[in-house]
């Protein structure tokens, strides 16, 4: 398995002397969160603190040797200076587990990571099938679960283990034409082309635990997809199907079909009475949150992250647009279905860069022939950084204050400059096991960001 070797990072003194903190380290990002809210929680934890000073100092000294150019870059915040943060691959916010941060020439190490093996664990619900591939999305169709067994199971994942070519989910972050593919299902228009597939290979599939009927709490979401969204839904997983089966030939001549059904079927009226009815619901919506954010006492809300505020003391980051991105469903809200409801399995896997697990458990589904999205999805690994491993920070320990956090992150940076940041895959001989690689899509995996 070959090694990456950085160039180690070089410690530049500032005028007042003093230690510069940069390197790698990894997060617990907590579900219901972005990866974007995560880099600026952690600067507004890092900025004010005495370890990141002699960084920020040093920024402040390149600044002022800037030019006039330079400076007219940053017009819109001339004067603001922050611990320089990035990450190496996203998570949705439905995700959560390992999210590895970069902190000042750290940066730089970053883009590598996107290339590395990951190891994730996901929740699938089966019995229906939504237009995100995830239990965030509307529902496109419902199947007849009552013969998926974990047997059953268990045999319709053989076909997903080693090299295949993977589709993409319709709501993704790949473009056709310029234009990402969701907005072509927003649109209510076909497809223009064939979906360009991936090869992704998947080195360890195992389904660890299985739920059996009412012994679960994950569900469907409640709301429907309006039939415009079925129907292009559909229609786009009949073309890719067709893809599969048939290869491009066949896939072209059904997708012309398609949208030769699609314009003749297709009712523009009811389709703009769906969507005035959607746009009214929408605006209410966000009037009726609106009202609540404002007369809602801030010592109720949750933190950031919509994670659970124990009895401890804990000092909340202030909320973001990235925060408190996925609903939590009430306790006392009615299961969408009749009876127990739905199986349900946790499956773990290491896959290759590029792969959707929202992909993986949809395509579960339609094997099945009963349909199944992901409810619930964390990454274990990436690279070298374990979720509970000394490279790796829990997100709560932030909120416990700088006698916390600072001691971890000041020791987890300085390890990483220690080797210097060998990004070094598990292997059998080094503890770990042997793989070889998930990009989360917009919603699972993107390019690398960075924020400072």
């Amino acid at each position: 398995m070959p090694l990456f070797r950085p160039k180690p990072l070089l410690k530049m003194a500032t005028s007042t002397g003093g230690k510069i903190l940069e390197g790698v380290f990894g997060i617990n990002k907590p579900i219901g969160i972005s990866s974007a809210q995560v880099i600026r929680d952690c600067q507004n934890f890092f900025d004010p603190s005495a370890r990141f000073a002699p960084a920020l100092e040093q920024v402040r000294e390149q600044r002022d040797k800037e030019s006039k150019y330079q400076r007219n870059r940053r017009r819109r915040f001339p004067n603001k200076v922050q611990t320089k943060i990035g990450h190496g691959g996203t998570l949705d916010p439905l995700a959560g587990g390992v999210l590895i941060l970069g902190v000042g020439k750290g940066t730089k190490s970053l883009q590598q990571f996107l290339l590395c093996t990951k190891t994730y664990e996901t929740v699938v619900v089966f019995g229906a099938s939504t237009d995100t591939y995830d239990r965030l999305g509307k529902i496109i169709k419902k199947g007849d679960y009552s013969n998926v067994t974990r047997d059953a199971v268990e045999k319709a994942l053989e076909p997903f283990r080693g090299k295949y070519r993977q589709m993409p989910p319709l709501y993704s972050s790949l473009k056709m034409n310029g234009k990402p593919l969701y907005e072509y299902a927003r649109e209510g228009k076909p497809i223009p082309r064939e979906i360009e597939t991936r090869e992704v290979e998947v080195s360890e599939l195992e389904l660890v635990e299985w739920y059996e009927p009412g012994t679960h709490k994950h569900y469907w979401p409640d709301e429907e997809a309006g039939q415009a969204e079925k129907d292009v839904a559909q229609s786009v997983w009949r073309v890719a199907k067709a893809q599969e089966d048939g290869g491009e030939e066949s896939a072209a001549k059904m997708a012309a079909e398609e949208e030769s059904k699609a314009l003749e079927e297709f009712n523009s009226k009811k389709r703009a009475a769906e969507e005035a009815v959607d746009g009214l619901v929408s605006d209410e919506t966000r009037a009726s949150k609106r009202a609540k954010n404002e007369e809602g006492n801030p010592e109720d809300t949750l933190m950031s992250g919509a994670l659970e505020v124990k009895k401890e003391k804990l000092t909340q980051p202030p909320k973001g647009r990235g925060s408190d991105l996925v609903p939590v469903r009430p306790d006392d809200m009615p299961a969408p279905w009749e009876g127990k409801g739905p199986p349900a399995a946790k499956i773990r896997m290491t896959v290759t860069s590029g792969f959707y697990v929202r992909s993986l458990c949809h395509d579960l589904g339609e094997k099945l022939g009963c349909g199944a999205m992901m409810a619930e999805l964390v990454r274990t690994r990436q690279g070298q950084f374990t979720l509970g491993g000394a490279n790796c920070l829990e997100y709560d320990d932030l909120l416990r204050g700088e006698e916390v956090w600072g001691p971890q992150v000041e020791s987890m940076l300085d390890k990483w400059n220690a080797r210097p940041g060998e990004i070094q895959e598990p292997t059998v001989e080094n503890g770990g096991i042997k793989v070889e690689s998930e990009a989360v899509p917009a919603r699972e995996e993107e390019p690398v960001a960075v924020s400072g």
